[in-house]
């Protein structure tokens, strides 16, 4: 095929169409139902903290500490790890399930000091010290920035607040930007160990049908072209509501259709996803990542 597309652009815009992607802009962290603590962990019980993280390219990160477990019994010496989410998502995606089926919950009642990462872009995370999420320059990134300023700032607030060096848990893109750090032996000194779930490097892999047969629209090049910095934006729905119209693509079941039968999202966690999903990216950063399929 020439002229690979923009995989993911197609399936957030997607997945748009499904979650009213009529809205333009998130909301601020203190205008969303109270933040990630109140809303999704104070809720079924858990202390939790908000933190601010300031990269040095200047982007203002949320980032969420759960201290202690349920039973609020204090660990000598617990050591620190950073759950860093995938695409699209926040740190909400850690805490969709109920406590005994999510790795956040788990972690901090088995005795670890939780922090939750919430990538620029995100609603915990649309802060910049001179620049506001309707500047284009606030979306000149790509996951490049994520690997360079993100992910460090977020090592050395943690290692600065505990003292420690911390394990890390990233998922898919979260796997990626550490890769990239990595690779270049960043961050290896406050690193205590690594688990990457769902690790990418290359799209190429990748099995569904359903996103083989986008893979010639390459959308977020013109997307960008057209000044649209930030996905989703609102002025993408005629393209989602036109794409899920096309003969063979069935958007009633979108999860299902990108990654197959899904055995382990209850009707109650797919609601918590749909309500925090999707998060916003920019486009910059989709142009990127498309560049990543290898046929």
């Amino acid at each position: 095929m020439e002229n690979p597309s923009t995989i993911i652009l197609v399936v957030a815009l997607l997945w748009v169409s499904i979650v009213a992607a009529t809205r333009t802009k998130l909301q601020s962290i203190e205008n969303v139902d109270g933040g990630i603590c109140k809303s999704m962990l104070e809720t079924q019980g858990y202390t939790c903290q908000e933190h601010k993280v300031t990269t040095e390219d200047g982007h203002i990160l949320g980032l969420q500490r759960i201290p202690k477990g349920r039973s609020g019994e204090e660990t000598p010496n617990k050591k620190p790890v950073l759950l860093q989410h995938g695409l699209l998502m926040d740190a909400s995606a850690w805490l969709l399930n109920p406590p005994d089926q999510a790795l956040a919950f788990i972690l901090a009642d088995n005795g670890f000091d939780v922090w939750l990462a919430n990538t620029r872009g995100t609603k915990s995370s649309r802060g910049h010290t001179s620049l506001t999420p309707n500047d284009p320059a606030y979306w000149d990134w790509s996951w490049d920035e994520l690997a360079a300023y993100d992910l460090p700032a977020l090592f050395k607030y943690v290692n600065n607040q505990t003292g420690q060096n911390l394990h890390y848990v990233g998922h898919s893109l979260g796997t990626l930007t550490a890769l990239a750090a990595f690779s270049q032996e960043k961050l290896l000194n406050l690193l205590r160990s690594a688990a990457l779930l769902t690790p990418i490097a290359y799209l190429g892999q990748m099995s569904s049908l359903f996103i083989r047969i986008l893979m010639d629209l390459f959308l977020s090049e013109k997307l960008k072209l057209l000044g649209l910095h930030e996905v989703p934006n609102g002025e993408t729905q005629e393209l989602v509501e036109f794409i899920c119209k096309t003969p063979g693509v069935d958007c009633s079941d979108l999860l299902a259709t990108i990654t197959g039968p899904n055995c382990c999202l209850s009707s109650a966690s797919k609601a918590a996803l749909f309500k925090n999903f999707p998060q916003s990216t920019a486009t910059k950063n989709m142009i990127h990542l498309s560049q990543r399929w290898e046929p």
